[in-house]
C-alpha cells in the first residue's frame, strides 16, 4: 500500500545533468526495495535502477551505470535518481517503483505485488 509521486522530468541538453525525485506516501515504504523503470516512445519499458530497502545495495542497468546514481532518503520518504551525462537515447517517461523485495522491484513488470508512479517525462536534445 504505497502511493510514488514522480517529479523532476523536463528537457535537458546532451552531456547535462537532470534530478528526479519520487515521493512516496505509506510508512511501509521504507521497508521495500525501490527503484526506477524508464520508457522511451514506441518501446517496451526497461529496468533502469533499484536500491534495497537499507540504500546500501544498488544495481543498475549496464546503459547508465557509471552515470546515473539511485539514492533513497528515508527519513523523507524520497526517492531519487541523479542522471548525469544524458544522452539523447536516455529521453523517455521515467517511473519509479517499489515492492516488498528485490525480486519484485528488478522484475517488477506485471508483477501485482509493486507500487508504480504515474512516470515524468525527461527529453534529451543534441
Amino acid at each position: 500500500q504505497v502511493q510514488l509521486v514522480e517529479s523532476g522530468g523536463g528537457l535537458v541538453q546532451a552531456g547535462g545533468s537532470l534530478t528526479l525525485s519520487c515521493a512516496a506516501s505509506g510508512s511501509i515504504f521504507n521497508s521495500y526495495d525501490a527503484g526506477w523503470y524508464r520508457q522511451a516512445p514506441g518501446r517496451a519499458r526497461e529496468f533502469v535502477a533499484s536500491t534495497n530497502w537499507q540504500g546500501n545495495v544498488d544495481d543498475y542497468s549496464p546503459s547508465v551505470k557509471g552515470r546515473f546514481t539511485i539514492v533513497r532518503d528515508t527519513s523523507k520518504r524520497m526517492l531519487f535518481l541523479r542522471m548525469n551525462n544524458l544522452q539523447l537515447e536516455d529521453t523517455g517517461t521515467y517511473f519509479c517503483v517499489a515492492g516488498p523485495d528485490y525480486g519484485t522491484v528488478r522484475y517488477a513488470e506485471g508483477n501485482s505485488r509493486v507500487s508504480w508512479g504515474q512516470g515524468t517525462q525527461v527529453t534529451v536534445s543534441s
